[in-house]
């Protein structure tokens, strides 16, 4: 296949970063433009030292781009912002979302959770929700794929199948989970400090975070019916990874071994998702820096009770990696093009 040319829309973000170092080890991939309206005219090195060696393009603002030279771009910008640019983008292009504006497929929700009626209802429409491993079919098909956020990504691989093999009661279940700092982004903010998050834990945005809706889309998808979901994230003291403990209620006759084997049988051919062996606990050390998820089910102590543990890299399968994943899925390209990685440990 000849070259995709790239623009990444946000590029001096963390999404952004991790795009430009995923997409440098892919074969078919051009980087042509990079923006970032803030930093227009500067080298992406004065912003991320690391990719300064690579003569990659400097970063201009969106309105300068020459859309002729471009076939593809990723879109990391800020929630709530990023609507009317695709919007106003060519038709020709096709495109993946990292932000949140188009993974909702009801408007209303849109308008009730995020605060403001939705700015492109038309592309909308359009949208195809990009959970790779669940909805391929239709990311390979589609022109313009939301990318899901990190929490919905790790909550979603494990339970979706259980939901569908109707295992597991979809009205009882809880999500605990955890996030590294990276996952409230690089912009300024005093709750992301280093003296306010280091040596703590603590929850937020609780029966209130945006990602319980889109958690809760793909689980009513499959169960064909309504379901809501308690979901509670955490922030950790540490840069990056998702650890997600997640507590069901079996459905008669099943087991935790039924359920570990459902998941093993539905991701036996799926090269970043692994089902761990016996009661190892998966460790978000053992996919930084990787598109992987690991995955495990363990009988609960209360009778008729399992816990699924699911952990990723938040800014790689939980955003970046996966937006490369529908890319190469849209193009029909083997989806471990640039990601065959191995973990970064220590």
């Amino acid at each position: 296949m000849s070259e995709i040319r790239i623009a990444i829309l946000g590029a001096s973000g963390y999404t952004g970063a991790e795009l430009i170092r995923l997409l440098r080890n892919h074969p078919q991939a051009r980087i042509v433009a990079l923006t970032a309206d803030r930093s227009a005219g500067k080298p992406i090195g004065s912003v991320f030292p690391q990719l300064a060696p690579f003569g990659l393009p400097d970063l201009v603002a969106i309105a300068d781009v020459d859309w002729s030279s471009v076939d593809f771009v990723f879109c990391a910008l800020p929630h709530g912002t990023t609507q009317a640019v695709i919007a106003g983008l060519p038709s020709h292009l096709k495109i993946v979302d990292l932000s949140a504006d188009f993974r909702l497929d009801n408007l209303d929700t849109y308008a009730e959770w995020y605060g403001h009626a939705h700015q492109a209802p038309d592309l909308q429409t359009e949208a195809v929700y990009g959970l790779t491993e669940i909805h391929r079919e239709a990311v390979q098909k589609a022109r313009l794929v939301a990318n899901p956020g990190c929490f919905p990504t790790s909550a979603l691989l494990p339970l979706v199948p259980l939901i569908d093999a109707a295992q597991i009661e979809a009205d009882d279940i809880i999500i605990d989970a955890k996030t590294g700092t990276s996952g409230a982004g690089r912009s300024l903010k005093e709750g992301s400090l280093y003296c306010e998050v280091t040596e703590g834990v603590h929850a937020y945005g609780v029966a209130s975070h945006r990602h319980a809706p889109e958690i809760e889309q793909d689980l009513s998808r499959s169960a064909g019916r309504s379901v809501l979901v308690n979901f509670t994230p955490h922030l950790m003291p540490m840069s990056r990874g998702m650890a997600s403990s997640i507590y069901v209620k079996l459905r008669p006759g099943v087991s935790a071994e039924d359920l570990k084997a459902t998941l093993i049988g539905r991701y036996r051919d799926e090269p970043f998702i692994s089902i761990l062996p016996g009661k190892d606990v998966p460790q978000t050390r053992h996919v930084r820096g990787t598109n992987r998820c690991h995955i495990n089910v363990i009988a609960d102590r209360l009778p008729g009770r399992a816990i699924i543990l699911s952990v990723i890299d938040n800014l790689v399968k939980g955003a970046s990696g996966q937006a490369i994943q529908n890319m190469n899925a849209m193009y029909g390209l083997p989806e471990t093009t640039g990601l065959d990685l191995v973990a970064i440990f220590p």
